[in-house]
């Protein structure tokens, strides 16, 4: 008779073994170890505008500390619909979940089936390709290629088929800083017609639009009734550990989704909820005066890099750079990280996490500006090390 344990080493499910700790925790992790600048993991290192912490405070006391509707708080789902680029039913077309990455799973698992095809756009979030496994899914790969990181007609084209059920498209996108131009987002548009695929639209940096302006793909001719966005409170308002996410889709892609989510966390929570519908709903300058601030914090590591010896292209959007590192004489992204957190005590992250066709990945290096300009500051006089 086998023992209990003969297998404990082996016990993670075969659709997971490939993924091991995420590359965040594990960056995040060697930061704390070596008393390093994390410049890796996407959270900033600053606290939430006052009015969203006290909108929390006054919600728990007012005694918003049940479940809420599984779909979302009646609150934020109508602030959601109020704030949204074309009419939306608050209470048929919002889910809300417990931060966007849960909504990629709901998606994901409430819509796709085993041998479904799904195409990914290289560099991707890592947690896309994790839920496709989990649902099965047959993946096919578009790469972005740097250094200007563009969508290829010929390879979009040809990824698709007639058995494409959905593409995931992130704009504006993580890593590279892409904001997806109209032209790209009309040939994504184009071929998903075509295919009849649905378009699960990863939106959470709508706000951070640096240079040029974001489009949701939603709003283009005939997409609204086969396109999910996805967007998110916690990048936008500083509170990534509130993890309030959700989309927005038409009720017969909703429902999917909604059957899927009530089962992985049933509703997130209920206090952090009704404050997100004040936050979302703030002045304009609110949102000005954000752009204005990160785009000070771009131009600061931006010119920075540059300085220092690498080469950069400047972010369009999100608050990630992509910056090659070649001129420092390696050619492998995870041991050039690992000798800039042991020699300049500053993390980035290795990018060819974010890659599975192409080895492109292995010449850069992603670093978040959402830091203080101090703690920027700081970590550029750092990396001047490296020459």
């Amino acid at each position: 008779m086998k023992k209990r344990n003969d297998n404990a080493e082996n016990a993670t499910a075969r659709r997971l073994e490939p993924f091991g700790e995420t590359v965040f925790a594990t960056w995040s992790r060697l930061a704390t170890e070596h008393q390093a600048i994390n410049l890796g993991q996407g959270f900033p290192d600053f606290d939430a505008p006052d009015f969203v912490k006290e909108a929390a405070i006054k919600a728990i006391r007012d005694g918003e500390n049940q479940y809420s509707r599984s779909a979302g708080h009646p609150k934020l789902v109508h602030a959601i619909a109020d704030t949204f680029e074309f009419e939306v039913d608050p209470m048929d077309d919002v889910t809300v979940t417990c931060g966007s990455t849960e909504t990629i799973a709901a998606v994901i698992l409430g819509l796709i089936n085993p041998g479904d095809e799904v195409i990914v756009i290289e560099p991707f979030y890592d947690s896309y390709l994790a839920c496709l496994s989990m649902a099965g899914a047959n993946v096919k790969i578009v790469t972005l290629h740097a250094p200007a990181f563009k969508l290829d007609d010929d390879e979009l084209r040809s990824a698709f088929s007639d058995k494409t059920k959905m593409i995931i498209v992130n704009s504006p996108h993580n890593p590279t800083g892409r904001v997806f131009t109209m032209e790209e987002l009309a040939r994504i548009a184009s071929l998903a017609i075509k295919h009849d695929a649905i378009v699960l639209s990863d939106e959470v940096y709508d706000k951070l639009v640096l240079t040029g302006s974001h489009i949701p793909i939603a709003t283009l001719p005939d997409m609204q009734n086969r396109t999910i966005t996805l967007r998110s409170l916690g990048k936008v308002f500083s509170v990534t550990g509130w993890k309030i996410g959700w989309s927005v889709a038409p009720p017969h892609l909703t429902e999917p989704i909604r059957t899927a989510h009530q089962f992985l966390t049933f509703c997130p929570a209920t206090p952090l909820q009704v404050a997100a519908a004040e936050a979302i709903q703030a002045p304009e300058s609110y949102f000005t005066q954000y752009t204005q601030d990160y785009r000070e914090r771009r131009d600061m590591l931006v010119s920075g890099l540059r300085n220092v010896g690498f080469n950069v292209q400047s972010p369009e959007g999100t608050y990630f750079v992509l910056a090659d590192h070649t001129p420092f004489g390696f050619d492998d992204d995870v041991a050039f990280c690992h000798h800039l957190v042991e020699k300049c005590k500053v993390v980035g992250i290795p990018p060819s996490a974010f890659y599975t066709k192409s080895n492109e990945g292995n010449g850069l290096i992603r670093f978040a500006f959402c830091k203080g300009l101090e703690t920027l500051k700081n970590a550029v006089e750092r990396l001047r090390g490296l020459a």
